[in-house]
């Protein structure tokens, strides 16, 4: 059994991070950790975990075998900067605070970029992970089989869905009930902050794309889950293209390539993501969708944990989707 702690214990990634880690076979959760709500039960504020015998803490135990890091962007780095954990834990960042290159290498510790289907092998050898941001997760796993063959000639649009729990657990004027429901807008065009790790990843992979990834994100009137579509340039067929996706994605054992038009529903609580193709003309559309909290956060949060101690990659993350 390895030790867990959680930093950031009250938002919405963390209570999914409890929700899994309760029932891993391989983990026992030493702390959770909040400083508002030190001494609470943990189902004072997250409400689906009552019956469970957890409290916040206070305190810090600089010890354990894995810590993570469900801090705010920009926080994690503060955190680090003033409590020294042992060089036997390893640490797994949701935030955006290590994902670029440029900030990968923090006091000494390199993180590596936690996205399993591109980087398994150095996760496996890692001691400090960066998690990917959800948008980025489904974006990037719909466009990776296209770079690795150098098959990106053209800009990439990308209009894509996220659920309120997206925008975490504060309240604006944009997560209240009566503006979520019914409604539907974008925001942040063009200029999502998940583009520059998407572009980072696209450009590692095929050294010679040029062209622009233009991203419209969009708020839905639903709880969680990204519904993604992708369109860009595309001279082959679409036998050809299936057939670089499925040999791409063989071995990975979180991402089906289904033949049938997908929906949400068939991924929210599960770690999944379910990519489809469809050719128009010269175009390939690549439909992605993914559970924000799980593939986008907390479920790929635990798959690098399982990576990163040997255990099975799907230790604790054999989910059902809530179809109805």
């Amino acid at each position: 059994m390895i030790q867990v702690g959680i930093i950031g214990g009250a938002g919405y990634t963390a209570g999914e991070l409890i929700r899994l880690l309760i029932h891993h076979p391989k983990v026992n959760i030493d702390f959770v950790f909040s400083t508002s709500n030190a001494g609470n039960h943990v189902a004072e504020v997250h409400q689906d975990l009552v019956g469970e015998n957890i409290k916040f803490s206070s305190e810090i135990n600089l010890e354990v075998d894995v810590l993570f890091l469900c801090l705010g962007h920009g926080n994690s780095k503060a955190f680090l900067n003033k409590n020294e954990f042992s060089d036997n834990t390893k640490i797994i960042d949701l935030s955006n605070d290590f994902r670029l290159q440029k900030d990968e290498i923090f006091n000494g510790k390199a993180f590596v970029y936690g996205l399993p289907e591109l980087n398994k092998d150095a996760i496996e050898k890692a001691n400090y992970i960066a998690n990917p941001g959800c948008f980025a997760t489904a974006i990037q796993l719909a466009l990776l089989p296209l770079a690795k063959s150098d098959l990106l000639k053209d800009d990439v649009h990308v209009n894509a869905v996220t659920g309120a729990t997206g925008a975490g657990t504060s309240l604006s004027a944009t997560t209240h009930f009566t503006w979520r429901d019914n409604n539907f807008s974008h925001y942040k065009a063009f200029t999502h902050q998940h583009l520059d790790e998407i572009n980072q990843t696209v450009k590692n992979t095929q050294s010679d794309f040029k062209s622009d990834i233009n991203f419209m994100p969009n708020r839905g009137n639903f709880s969680r889950g990204i519904f993604a579509t992708l369109y860009t340039k595309f001279d082959d067929s679409l036998e050809d293209a299936k057939q670089l996706y499925s040999e791409f994605y063989n071995n990975a054992e979180f991402v089906v390539i289904s033949e049938e038009n997908i929906h949400l529903k068939q991924v929210v609580n599960t770690n999944n993501c379910i990519l489809h193709l469809h050719k128009h003309k010269d175009k390939l559309l690549v439909t992605s969708i993914i559970d924000n909290l799980l593939k986008g956060a907390s479920g790929q949060a635990v798959q690098n944990m399982n990576l990163m101690f040997g255990f099975a990659e799907t230790e604790g993350l054999q989910l059902k989707a809530n179809y109805f």
